[in-house]
């Protein structure tokens, strides 16, 4: 029977088509923090890759925010999963709860971008959320439908933020 089963499930990966692994190297981290700056001081969030891996895209991005401090609000980005890994500074990260008067960003709150937080919710503010600083190596896992954002930045944060979107492009 165990066999069988194994059999069965070479016999299915034979039939699969691999999608290569795509490489997001310090360089290309770097390159397109020290790029986008340049053209757009402030905060910046731009993408580095997107690979569409069937059932879902899965991009890469980075975040530079400069200081911030008693921000007030809150984003649900409905269909994108977001993980945060914290490269240089630290803040004060708000998630979960409830967003307070929420409305939909942008486009109505429908409208797909490849490589961003796709549609999203924002609010006034939280309640019943969790607050917590967050430092340099610091990973932040924030699934979909969940309320999220900095309340405080005291100097400068980067971050690079893998987002899975199950709606692909």
């Amino acid at each position: 029977m165990a066999n069988t089963l194994g059999a069965l499930v070479v016999l299915a990966q034979v039939g699969l088509s691999p999608i290569p692994a795509v490489d997001v190297t310090a360089a290309d981290i770097e390159n397109t923090l020290e790029t986008t700056a340049e053209i757009a001081p402030g905060i910046i969030d731009t993408p580095i890759r997107t690979i569409d891996v069937g059932a879902y895209d899965v991009s890469v991005a980075i975040v530079s925010r400069g200081p911030a401090e008693n921000v007030v609000g809150g984003t649900i980005h409905t269909e994108v999963t977001e993980v945060y890994t914290i490269l240089e500074g630290s803040g004060t990260i708000v998630t979960g709860g409830q967003l307070i008067d929420p409305r939909p960003r942008g486009g109505g709150g429908t409208a797909r971008r490849r490589g961003t937080s796709g549609p999203s919710v924002t609010g006034t503010g939280m309640e019943g959320a969790v607050t917590r600083q967050v430092v340099e190596g610091d990973m932040i896992i924030i699934p979909a439908g969940t309320p999220h954002y900095f309340s405080e930045i005291p100097g400068s944060l980067v971050y690079t933020i893998v987002r899975v979107d199950p709606g692909g492009a």
